[in-house]
């Protein structure tokens, strides 16, 4: 491993020197909080001085579980002392009279019935309301995506389908079930009151600043206040009233038209959100996914929606005080204050990191009286500062540039143009910011930025502190350690400290870990994290494959233990791993496999896998898996 940048030092080193004291007092941060406090005394423990490489004197132990080979395949694999269950995959039954799956007869109907494609982010909910249950609960699952190539056999790239494209319609925004473990099987239960699917053409409504404003009004909606669907559904969090918040990120993909024929205001509103290169473009069976058909129609997506799992009957909510981008994450933290705090990444090359604070303190009493939290409330992008703090910057309209004289008429402008209003403002783009996770025993937040092929040179940034790879094709993590004591962390202060905790990759290309890896334990492409019961960080990545011809999937690393990545889990090739989430006793750990057998040149008909059901007459189907202990221990502990 490379020596740690300069730029990129330990907060031990940041908590003596003068400018924390210096930012401590001037900022009044906290009143009586040390400046000491700033870090975590946990994550402090092996990754001080001397301790980077994992030595002996790192007190590093082996892990609590036998490392897994990375070696890319067409099956998963789970490290040994483990199970792995499939729970539910694109098809299956989700609503108690979904039609058996055929994919060579797929119709609307039946796909807004059945599990989506492209699953992503899941939610596990125990049953009932308010208990640790953690063998009967609902699963939240997004789906993020279609892949129509792996879908259909009848498909042709040179020739648009409608009846494919309003089935992909049905095949994104995510799914309810209704889950019970007996023994050592999981299972949806059938027939659920709870069991739901919600698509692309779900009635949703409008939340906040933006609500009722005239650039959310169409030709079908003159209200703007009622969106049919949701899309690009890929990371989320849960609120702490027990709903979940599902992020829209990639929007631009799915509409279609012509950027010349527009005029110059909404033509470059639409480049700053890279509109005009659509991925998967629904434009041929829906009018509305043109936008020079319905210029509106863009603004309407791209928000966090909060969906309750355990209510069937209430509408999706996009909650636009929240901001619109390609989001990513939407986790959430109670700061002290009980204060609602949601920290947000905008995953694209280049964008920023955000965070919301809202006005109104959570009710742990009546969860019916949260439901404005999310509405009434500041949003704010983050600068990285070259002194190792970070400064929260709030995104409201009359503050600053955010006027009429730069086409903010309102705060539903600064929403809606979040990422123009966060440019004025001076944010720091960032190498793909994806997902965003308070630690729940420190409070220090942990950000995971993916990747940047735009980063240096003439095709983006320069690199800075907080970004100091030149086409960063591996990605890292960066901690920001909010003002506070250990657990009792100040998420609304305007500034926190920050440094690169972790720099992804193999050795040869600069990478740096908090203790070294094996040779099967460092990862390239970071993507989302959990955390367990323990503290260990859970990391599952997108693009290791592509990056390294290894396959993706799941490291742990338990900075109590020295830091060292250690791999435990893997997906076939062409997949992604996404959503880890665990049951409150961890004991389960459930996992997304997002589109096996995506591989360049895979097709229906011969994809690179066909994962995992591994027959000749079913396409490589997106599945949720449940991981378990063979003794039934908490997944990463040491054994009894």
């Amino acid at each position: 491993m490379t020596p740690r940048p300069e730029n990129a030092p330990h907060l031990s080193d940041l908590i003596e020197r003068r400018t924390l004291l210096r930012v401590a007092a001037s900022a009044a941060l906290t009143a009586g909080v040390v400046p000491g406090g700033l870090l975590s005394s946990g994550l402090a423990r092996g990754l001080g001085h001397g301790q980077e490489r994992g030595s002996a004197e790192s007190g590093q132990r082996r892990p609590s579980f036998e490392e897994l080979p990375n070696r890319l395949g067409k099956n998963h694999a789970v490290a040994p002392g483990h199970t792995s269950q499939v729970v539910i995959g694109w098809g299956d039954p989700v609503a108690a009279d979904a039609p058996a799956f055929d994919p060579a007869a797929q119709t609307v109907e039946s796909q807004r019935k059945q599990f989506g494609h492209g699953n992503d982010f899941i939610a596990f909910e125990p049953l009932p309301y308010g208990s640790r249950s953690s063998d009967h609960g609902l699963l939240w699952v997004n789906h993020e995506h279609t892949v129509d190539r792996l879908m259909f056999p009848d498909h042709d790239a040179e020739r648009p389908n409608q009846l494919h494209e309003r089935v992909e319609l049905e095949g994104v925004g995510g799914s309810v079930v209704e889950v019970r473990r007996e023994g050592e099987q999981w299972s949806v239960v059938d027939g659920s009151k709870y069991n739901r699917r919600i698509t692309g053409t779900t009635p949703c409504r409008v939340g906040g600043p933006a609500a009722g404003h005239p650039r959310m009004r169409t030709s079908d909606d003159r209200s703007g206040e009622r969106i049919l669907g949701t899309l690009g559904n890929c990371g989320g969090g849960v609120t702490p009233w027990g709903t979940v918040l599902t992020a829209e990120e990639n929007i631009q993909d799915v509409f279609r038209g012509d950027l010349e024929r527009l005029d110059d205001t909404r033509r470059k509103q639409l480049e700053r959100y890279n509109f005009g290169r659509p991925w998967m473009p629904l434009s041929e069976g829906y009018e509305r996914f043109h936008f020079n058909d319905e210029p509106n129609e863009p603004n309407r997506f791209g928000w966090i929606v909060e969906v309750d799992p355990h209510d069937p009957f209430a509408a999706p909510i996009k909650r636009t005080a929240l901001g619109r981008f390609a989001h990513e994450a939407a986790s959430c933290v109670v700061d002290p204050s009980g204060r609602l705090v949601v920290y947000l990444g905008d995953d694209a090359y280049n964008e920023y990191l955000y965070r919301y604070v809202s006005n109104g303190v959570v009710n742990t009493e009546d969860r019916s009286a949260n439901r404005d939290l999310l509405d009434d409330g500041v949003l704010y992008v983050a600068r990285f500062n070259d002194d190792s703090t970070l400064t929260w910057i709030p995104l409201v309209h009359g503050r600053g540039p955010l006027t009429a004289e730069n086409g903010f008429d309102s705060q539903a402008d600064v929403v809606i143009d979040v990422r123009a209003a966060a440019d004025l403002l001076g944010a720091t783009p960032m190498d793909r910011p994806e997902d965003v996770e308070p630690h729940p025993a420190t409070g220090d937040v942990f950000v995971v930025l993916t990747k940047n092929r735009h980063r240096g040179g003439e095709h983006g940034p320069a690199v800075d502190g907080a970004n100091p790879r030149e086409n960063n094709r591996d990605g890292h993590l960066i901690q920001l350690a909010p003002p506070g004591g250990r657990g009792n962390r100040h998420h609304i202060s305007d500034t926190f400290m920050w440094r690169v905790y972790l720099m992804a990759g193999p050795e040869e290309r600069g990478s740096r870990y908090p203790a070294e890896p094996t040779q099967d334990g460092w990862f390239s492409c970071p993507d989302n994290l959990a955390f367990d019961v323990a503290g260990r960080m859970w990391i599952a990545t997108d693009g290791n494959e592509s990056a390294n011809g290894l396959p993706d999937g799941l490291w742990m690393l338990d900075p109590a233990q020295g830091g060292a990545p250690v791999h435990f889990f893997s997906v076939p090739t062409g997949a992604e791993c996404t959503g880890p989430c665990f049951t409150p006793d961890g004991t389960t750990l459930f996992v997304s496999v997002q589109h096996p057998g995506l591989n360049s040149g895979s097709s229906y008909a011969e994809p690179s896998t066909r994962w995992p059901d591994f027959d000749d007459a079913l396409p490589p189907r997106p599945a949720v898996v449940a991981l378990r202990r063979e003794d039934g221990g908490a997944i990463g502990s040491p054994k009894a």
